[in-house]
């Protein structure tokens, strides 16, 4: 069973765009440039919607983070998709800026995954997780999240990205063991 809805999460508008919290959405803007695709506006789904092939689709909700359940759930509920053919793109904290990794359910890190699990009713859904570092201090978080990186920690974070979107095709293909050992061997 390959991934038939690929999202990005972050949070819409040129005032995020260049913060750490929307390395989701540069991973979709990614898998847009790799393979040609349009994303448009579509108010039913709450977000930016591209047509990826004859069944997988790309989103990224203009909900903000918080509320990301509701895009991912009207778009997974319409076009009939289960949670194991999902997979959500987006920062994460508590890997250093310039990992990915990739794995099936887990944790309820970020307010942004709570919200999707919350909207799906379910943890197993497949999570890519963009690697961004921690501040040091969970008091400084917030404000670390909605800053852009430093130049070098970018160029890492972007290289990740490069390097996991080149894996689209053994998502799509629903071979993500094989994905895993791909991206998780260096």
């Amino acid at each position: 069973m390959g991934i038939k809805l690929l999202v990005g999460l972050g949070n819409p508008g040129d005032k995020y765009a260049a913060t750490r919290h929307n390395a989701g959405f540069w991973w979709i803007d990614q898998i847009v440039v790799q393979t040609n695709t349009k994303l448009a506006l579509d108010a039913k789904f709450f977000g930016l919607v591209g047509k990826l092939n004859q069944d997988a689709w790309l989103l990224k909700p203009t909900t903000f983070m918080n509320n990301s359940g509701k895009a991912v759930a009207a778009l997974a509920n319409y076009y009939k998709i289960s949670p194991a053919e999902i997979l959500v793109a987006h920062d994460e904290l508590d890997l250093p800026a310039g990992t990915a990794k990739l794995k099936l359910g887990g944790g309820r890190s970020g307010n942004g995954i709570k919200d999707i699990i919350a909207a799906l009713g379910t943890e197993d859904f497949w999570r890519l997780r963009l690697g961004i570092d921690h501040p040091g201090d969970k008091n400084e978080v917030i404000n670390y999240v909605l800053k852009a990186p430093l130049k070098d920690e970018q160029s890492a974070i972007d290289n990740s990205i490069t390097e996991s979107a080149k894996l689209l095709d053994l998502l799509l293909a629903g071979d993500l063991e094989g994905a895993m050992l791909k991206l998780h061997t260096k």
